[in-house]
């Protein structure tokens, strides 16, 4: 795993774990982490990461078409 460093402005009111609650659940929104990885990313289980994404203005559900159908597939 990488570790990246950013500068935050002081004015924002942000905590690490609020951050990488974001990140994590972006990169997992946008495909681009399962949420299993997004979950290491922000240092939570896989089953409390999927609960708490809301929070973050992100949604745990997708809007693909192709998921939308594997998911009634797999019901």
């Amino acid at each position: 795993m990488r570790t990246i460093k950013l500068q935050i402005p002081d004015n924002v009111d942000l905590k690490t774990y609020d951050l990488s609650m974001i990140v994590a659940s972006k990169l997992d929104e946008d495909g681009i982490l399962s949420s299993g990885q997004a979950a290491k990313v922000a240092g939570l289980s896989k089953r409390t990461f999927i609960e708490l994404p809301g929070k973050y203005g992100v949604s745990v559900f997708s809007t693909s078409l192709s998921d939308l159908k594997s998911d009634i597939a797999n019901a």
